[in-house]
C-alpha cells in the first residue's frame, strides 16, 4: 500500500486576486489500482470546489477563490493499493504480434485521434528516427518485426540515448526539439515516443501521474522524476489493450507507475493550472514537492500515515 503527498505552493510579492484553478490529482480506481483515501487541503480555503470527469474520464477538481493572498497552497494526500505487472509480456492478438498490422474496423473510429500526428515534422526527423526501430532484429526474417520488442527498443533508445533534464517550466518541448537537443524531461520523452509511435501508425496517448521508487523507503533517491509528478506513454496493442511504456526509466507494464490522467496531448493532462490577477512582477515562483512511499514509512523526514490527519 502506498501513500502520496503532493504539495504545490505559489508565492506572490503582495496579495493578489486568485482566480479559478483546475486540478488533476486524484487517480481513478481500476483493476490495477484501488483508491482508499483522497484528501485535498487548500490554503487559503477555496470559496467553492466541484468535481467533474473530462472527455477522457479523468477526475478533475475545479477550485474557485474570492480572497486575495500572497501565498496559495495545495496539498493532496492519497492512499492506494497498486497491483503492478511483474512480467510485462502481454497477450497481443496474433495478427498484431508483428509489425506492421492494422487495427480492426471496430477500433479505428475510437483510436483515430490517438494515431493522428499532433506536431509538425517538416523535415521528417521524427519519422526517420522512428523507422530505425521498425526493422527486423539480426537473424530474423526480412519481413518479421516483433511489435513489443520494437516498442521496447524505441523506449530504451530514449532512456539510454537522451540526457534527462528536470524542468519546472511550463510546457513541453516539441518532439523535433527533443531530438535535436538530445535531452528533455519525462514529459518531453513521453511526447517524443508518442509522436514516433504515431508515425508508425500505432495509437498512443500521454499519461500523467506519479512514480514510486521502493528505494526511497530506505532513504535512497536516485530515480529520475522522484520528487515531482511523472509522465509516460500508453500504446494500444490489440488483445493487450493500453500498455504502459516509460521511456524515462525503461519501465514496461506500469510497475511503480501510478496513473492519474490520460490524454491525447500533454496540454490536456496538466496536474495544476489556474489564474491570478496582478502585475507580472508580483509572481515570485512555484514550489512543488511529491513524496510517494509505503504507508507508515518515514519518507522525506515525515511519516505518511494510513489514516486521515
Amino acid at each position: 500500500m502506498l501513500t502520496i503527498r503532493h504539495i504545490t505552493i505559489y508565492r506572490y510579492a503582495r496579495p493578489v486576486q486568485i482566480g479559478s484553478h483546475r486540478l488533476m490529482f486524484r487517480p481513478r480506481d481500476s483493476h490495477d489500482l484501488r483508491l482508499f483515501r483522497a484528501t485535498l487541503t487548500i490554503s487559503p480555503p477555496a470559496a467553492s470546489i466541484r468535481w467533474l470527469h473530462d472527455v477522457f474520464g479523468n477526475s478533475v477538481t475545479i477550485a474557485e477563490f474570492s480572497a486575495e493572498t500572497a501565498e496559495l497552497r495545495f496539498q493532496s494526500d492519497i492512499t492506494l493499493e497498486h497491483y503492478a505487472l511483474d512480467a510485462p509480456y502481454f497477450p497481443i492478438e496474433e495478427y498484431a504480434r508483428t509489425y506492421p498490422f492494422s487495427y480492426s474496423n471496430d477500433e479505428i473510429p475510437d483510436l483515430a485521434r490517438m494515431i493522428e500526428r499532433h506536431y509538425p515534422d517538416p523535415e521528417h526527423k521524427v519519422d526517420n528516427w522512428a523507422k530505425q526501430f521498425a526493422t527486423p532484429e539480426p537473424g530474423a526474417a526480412p519481413s518479421l518485426v516483433q511489435t513489443q520488442p520494437m516498442l521496447e527498443r524505441m523506449m530504451l533508445a530514449i532512456k539510454n540515448g537522451f540526457a534527462y533534464a528536470f524542468r519546472v517550466a511550463e510546457g513541453t518541448q516539441t518532439p523535433v526539439e527533443t531530438l535535436e537537443r538530445g535531452a528533455g524531461s519525462c514529459r518531453d520523452f513521453a511526447l517524443l515516443m508518442i509522436e514516433a509511435v504515431r508515425s508508425l501508425g500505432l495509437a498512443a496517448r500521454f499519461v500523467s501521474g506519479y512514480q514510486y521508487d521502493p528505494a526511497i523507503d530506505n532513504g535512497i533517491v536516485d530515480t529520475p522524476a522522484t520528487g515531482a509528478t511523472h509522465a509516460w506513454v500508453q500504446i494500444y496493442l490489440p488483445g493487450a489493450g493500453w500498455v504502459e511504456f516509460d521511456p524515462t526509466n525503461a519501465i514496461v507494464g506500469g510497475k511503480n507507475l501510478i496513473r492519474v490522467a490520460v490524454a491525447r496531448d500533454p496540454r490536456q493532462a496538466l496536474p495544476l493550472t489556474g489564474e491570478w490577477a496582478g502585475s507580472p512582477g508580483d509572481y515570485l515562483g512555484m514550489e512543488v514537492s511529491v513524496v510517494v512511499c509505503a504507508v507508515n514509512v518515514e519518507c522525506d523526514g515525515q511519516a505518511l500515515p494510513l489514516t486521515d490527519s
